[in-house]
C-alpha cells in the first residue's frame, strides 16, 4: 500500500471510530459519559479532517 493509501486508511479508521463513539454516546444514559464520548468523537473527527487537509495540500503543517 502506498503512502496515500496508508493515510487514507488511517483517516477512514479515525472517522469510523469517531462515528462509533458518537453512537455510543447516544446509547448511554450517563450524562458525563455521553459528554466524554462526544468530546472524543469530535476530537477524532477534527484530527481526521486535519490529516485529510494536509494530505491534499490544502494547508501547510507548522514547522
Amino acid at each position: 500500500m502506498g503512502m496515500d493509501g496508508e493515510v487514507g486508511g488511517r483517516i477512514r479508521q479515525m472517522r469510523d471510530k469517531a462515528k462509533e463513539l458518537s453512537e455510543a454516546a447516544k446509547r448511554t444514559s450517563d450524562p458525563q459519559d455521553r459528554q466524554r464520548l462526544q468530546d472524543k468523537a469530535r476530537k477524532l473527527e477534527s484530527q481526521a479532517e486535519q490529516e485529510s487537509s494536509m494530505g491534499s495540500g490544502d494547508i501547510f503543517p507548522m514547522q
